[in-house]
C-alpha cells in the first residue's frame, strides 16, 4: 500500500498544477478586475454617463496611471511569470493579498475556517451516522410502511434544493414562528455568555435550520446508495450459501452483506472532505452565514482574484487527496483489492 500511496501522491502534484494553472489562466482572461473596478468607481464618482469601450481615453487617470495600477497588482506580467510567482509563493502559504480588502488572504481564509470547518464537520457525521443505519434498516424492512414512508420524506428532500429549503425553513419557523433565528452563525449576545454550554447553545441554535439544507442532498443520496447496495448483496448466492450453512441471517447480513454494502459509500468518503472548506455559497448567502464557500462567491463577483486562487488552491488539494482517501477506505472495506498488485 506505501508504494501505491507513493505513486498517487505524485501524481497530485502535475494534477493541482494544471487545476491551478486553468483557474490562473481564467482569472486573467475574463474582463474585469481590480483595475477596472477602481476605473468603475471612480468613473460612478464623477456622474460619468457614457462608457466607452477604451477604457484608458475614457476614465479619469491617465494612462501611465493605470499602467501604475496594473503594475501594483500585478497584472504587467505574462500569464505564465505572473503564474510561476504565485507558485513559488504559495509554497510558504503566501496566498497574497486580497484586491479588496489589501488583507492577507490567509488570514481572511483563517478567519471564517472555524465556520466551515464547524457545518462542514456536522454535516459529514450527521449524515454518515443516521445514512447508513436508515438505509440498513430500509432494506430489510423493504416494501414496509416504514420504508415508504421513509422514502417518500427522502424524496421530497432531494427533489427540493438546499436553498430552497433554506428559504421555506426561515420563513416558516423563523420569521412566523420564530423559534430560530433569521441567520449568522451566532447572536449578538454571543460574548456577553459567561458558560461555555451558553455559548454552545446558541451555536446549535443559529445551526439547525442551515443543517437542515446541507443535510438534504447528502442524505438522501447516501440513504438510498446503502439501501440499494445492501438488497443487492443480500440477494446474492453467497448470502443465500451462507445462510443454507446454518448462518443466522441477522448474522449473515451483518458480518458479509453489510460489509459489501460500504463499498460504495466508502468510495465517496474522502471526496466529502472537500465539503468542509467549500460548503455552499447559496446557504450561506440565505443565512448569513460569513463562510468560506460565501467568502469565493463575493471574490468572484468582485474580481478579487487572490482569493478566488487561495480558495481554489486548497479545494484542490483536499479533493486530491480526498480521492486518495478515498481508495485507503475501499481497501479497508473491500479484501479482494490488494494496491501494487
Amino acid at each position: 500500500m506505501f508504494d501505491y500511496f507513493l505513486r498517487r501522491m505524485m501524481l497530485v502534484i502535475p494534477t493541482f498544477i494544471g487545476i491551478t494553472i486553468l483557474i490562473f489562466a481564467i482569472t486573467r482572461l475574463v474582463p474585469g478586475g481590480p483595475v477596472e473596478r477602481i476605473l468603475s468607481s471612480i468613473q460612478f464618482n464623477s456622474s460619468e454617463t457614457a462608457v466607452s469601450n477604451d477604457v484608458g481615453a475614457s476614465s479619469a487617470l491617465s494612462e501611465d496611471q493605470i499602467a501604475q495600477l496594473n503594475a501594483f497588482y500585478g497584472l504587467d506580467k505574462p500569464v505564465v511569470e505572473a503564474y510561476w510567482e504565485w507558485l513559488t509563493k504559495i509554497m510558504s502559504l503566501d496566498f497574497g493579498e486580497s484586491t479588496r480588502y489589501y488583507e492577507p488572504v490567509t488570514d481572511m481564509i483563517a478567519e471564517r475556517l472555524p465556520v466551515s470547518l464547524f457545518y462542514g464537520g456536522m454535516t459529514f457525521f450527521i449524515a454518515y451516522f443516521i445514512s447508513i443505519p436508515l438505509g440498513y434498516f430500509k432494506a430489510l424492512k423493504h416494501g414496509s410502511v416504514f420504508d415508504s414512508l421513509s422514502s417518500i420524506a427522502i424524496f421530497i428532500g432531494y427533489a427540493l434544493p438546499g436553498y430552497v429549503v433554506g428559504v421555506l425553513l426561515i420563513t416558516w419557523f423563523a420569521y412566523h414562528l420564530e423559534w430560530f433565528p433569521m441567520g449568522g452563525f451566532v447572536g449578538d449576545d454571543f460574548d456577553d455568555y459567561e458558560t461555555f454550554y451558553e455559548q454552545a447553545r446558541d451555536v446549535l441554535w443559529h445551526a439547525v435550520l442551515p443543517l437542515i439544507c446541507y443535510l438534504i442532498g447528502d442524505f438522501a443520496t447516501l440513504t438510498m446508495t446503502m439501501k440499494n447496495n445492501l438488497m443487492e448483496n443480500l440477494s446474492a448466492d453467497y448470502i443465500r450459501t451462507a445462510i443454507a450453512k446454518g448462518l443466522p441471517f441477522r448474522q449473515a447480513v451483518r458480518k458479509h452483506a453489510l460489509r459489501n454494502s460500504l463499498i460504495p459509500i466508502a468510495s465517496h468518503f474522502g471526496n466529502s472532505l472537500l465539503f468542509f472548506m467549500t460548503g455552499s455559497f447559496l446557504i450561506e448567502v440565505i443565512f448569513d452565514i460569513n463562510g468560506i464557500g460565501l467568502l469565493g462567491y463575493e471574490s468572484i463577483v468582485e474580481r478579487d482574484y487572490p482569493v478566488v486562487m487561495g480558495i481554489v488552491a486548497i479545494n484542490a488539494t483536499m479533493l486530491l487527496v480526498g480521492n486518495i482517501l478515498s481508495d485507503m477506505c475501499v481497501a479497508l472495506v473491500d479484501p479482494r483489492v490488494k494496491f501494487g498488485q
